[in-house]
This record gives C-alpha cells, structure tokens and sequence, in this order.
C-alpha cells in the first residue's frame, strides 16, 4: 500500500528518549509516522488526550500500550497535571521515542506547508533535555488527502521522509524557560520542519509560518474553508 523513501542523511536513536515532531496535514498522518518509526526499529509513542485515561477500559489500553496523556491546553503529564519535568522524567524512565505534532492539529495552510507551533513539544525538550528531531514527510495528501474520509491504497503511494539532526538548542541552555524562549524555540522547529519540507517537494518554503488566527481560522477541530481577503503570514 505504502512505499517509504528516506532521504540519506535519515536516522533516529536506537535507545534512549527522543522526541520526534513532524508535520501534519493528513488524519491518516500518525499511522503513516507511527509505522515509519516501527520500520526503523523503535516502538512509537503518542499523546492522547488526558480525558481519555478517565474511562477505565481505554485507560488500560492506553497505558498498556505506553501512550502518554496530553491536557486540552497542549501540557504533557504522565496524570493529566500539566508536570513537563514529570512527563520528561516518564519519557526518559520509559526509553521511549515519543511522537509529537508542534501543529496540534492539521496545518491550516492552503499549500500544506507547515503553520505555526505550539509549544509543548518544544517545552518537553527544554525541560528535560531531551532530543527533539525536525520531521517532514511528503505524499501522504495522496494516501488520505487533509480531511479526507477514505484511504486511496491503489495504485500503491510514496511517501517521502526526512529527518533531521537534533535541533539545536544550546542557544536557550541557562535561560530561564518562559514563553518568550519557549515560543523563539518553537519557531526554530518548525522552520527547521518546513526546511526540509521543501527538500522533499523541490518548491521554497514560505518564509513564515501560517498564521490561524491572523486569518480568522479556529486552531484546533476542523475549518471551513480559506479566507477571501489576503492577510500577511507571521509568526506572531
């Protein structure tokens, strides 16, 4: 159904925690990264929203299958309590490869490129000095195009990935972590993120990232269609 392509510079630890964040423009998307990750030998993490641990049949399972809790605020905790510190240490405990989304949901961008990040991917890396890995993946929209209902298996797809080198974050070590540092870090990822998005598709990267709410779009759920009137891209 699927035929993964790697670009050559493409690899991620084999032990320890990491954290890797790509972009999302398909609801298909975790199951084409969840089985990438697989296929290059480490058992895939998730988020999965903190009120469905609640319900005990899918509390189990959720548990039973190492997937980690994320409130409606975007914070990671290994209870729902919004603890970055204790969800890094749950993650480093774990040895876990953890599968982030910075988007939160898929990219509002006409042109799939990704738009702007929120933060508590970026944050779990500060807080517990865990690797974070820039990841872009192409073709999917061909699998099951943004929003699409149904899986398009034939005639068989290529999917495109690459995955970068740690992000860089040495320029925040001894920073106090406060939104002002956590929203400049978060920016380098997803520009990183789009960088190598336009590897994959030969075509230059806007030079911001999209912007919902500058376009009077809601960031989270499904939306109805682009805006009429042109409005500048930022990252604000």
């Amino acid at each position: 159904m699927v035929q993964y392509r790697f670009t050559p510079n493409s690899k991620i630890p084999q032990k320890g925690a990491f954290i890797l964040s790509p972009n999302h423009y398909s609801e298909i998307d975790p199951i084409v990264i969840g089985a990438m990750t697989w296929h290059m030998g480490r058992l895939p993490r998730f988020m999965a929203k903190a009120s469905l641990f609640k319900i005990p049949v899918v509390k189990w399972l959720l548990n039973a299958s190492g997937q980690i809790p994320v409130d409606r605020s975007g914070i990671i905790g290994s209870t729902g309590d919004g603890n970055p510190m204790g969800a890094a240490a749950e993650l480093i405990q774990r040895d876990a490869c953890v599968i982030i989304y910075p988007e939160g949901s898929l990219t509002r961008d006409p042109d799939l490129w990704p738009m702007r990040g929120k933060s508590g991917a970026v944050r779990l890396a500060l807080e517990g000095g865990i690797p974070i890995y820039p990841v872009a993946h192409w073709g999917t929209q061909e699998l099951m195009p943004r929003y699409g209902k149904k899986i398009r298996p034939f005639p068989r797809k290529r999917i495109t990935i690459a995955i970068g080198d740690p992000l860089d974050l040495s320029e925040f070590e001894g920073q106090h972590i406060d939104q002002k540092t956590v929203t400049r870090a978060t920016e380098k990822l997803m520009n990183e993120i789009a960088k190598l998005l336009s590897e994959l598709r030969g075509e230059e990267a806007p030079e911001t990232r999209w912007n919902p709410s500058a376009r009077g779009q809601s960031e989270t759920g499904r939306f109805g269609g682009e805006p009429t009137e042109p409005t500048e891209r930022t990252g604000e």
